[in-house]
């Protein structure tokens, strides 16, 4: 693998009922992602989300870390923050990526079994950069899923509850990745 860039959706993402909906964007997951993301050297993490009102919530949340009171208040989280970029759609994101790469995988994760999965053991071997999609709510829409190049495994634990929040599920992904088990 090249690089790899993270997208959090928030929509189209289901909810509890497999209703398509909007999420709303977390201060945790913001952070806690980022954090992740830039331990294991990801180059881009988006938020994905259409509403105004939640770019304006996702601004309220970085100002504070854009200034100089921040950087001496806790430098290495001013530093996991910077890579964090808002979009309004995945397409916004790829379009961004695009910039930077000739050729990437577009690759989404999900709880669920689903047809053109793939290992992280395998995804080292694909020789590309890849553009990683997590859901939050519950999960990506099928739709999504069809148009990917790829599905990531699920993460299975010992067992059969399986309903990670994003944040976790963001960490336990990167260090597989780049553990490749």
């Amino acid at each position: 693998m090249k690089n790899l860039y993270l997208g959090l959706v928030h929509y189209p993402v289901y909810n509890k009922r497999q209703n398509v909906v909007t999420t709303s964007i977390t201060n945790l997951d913001l952070h806690d992602i980022a954090r992740s993301c830039f331990t294991y050297g990801v180059k881009k993490f988006f938020v994905i989300n259409p509403l105004q009102s939640q770019k304006e919530l996702f601004q309220r949340i970085l100002k504070f870390w854009k200034t100089e009171i921040a950087h001496h208040y806790n430098p290495d989280r001013v530093k996991a923050l910077s890579i964090i970029e808002f979009v309004t759609d995945i397409n916004s994101a790829k379009k961004w990526i695009n910039l930077q790469e000739k050729d990437y995988l577009l690759i989404s994760t999900s709880a669920a079994d689903h047809p053109n999965q793939i290992s992280y053991r395998d995804i080292d071997n694909l020789g590309k950069s890849i553009f990683l999609l997590f859901g939050t709510g519950n999960g990506l829409t099928k739709e999504i899923h069809r148009e990917v190049d790829h599905v990531l495994e699920p993460i299975k634990g010992d067992t059969d509850y399986n309903h990670l929040s994003v944040r976790s599920a963001a960490a336990i992904v990167l260090d597989r990745i780049f553990r490749k088990i």
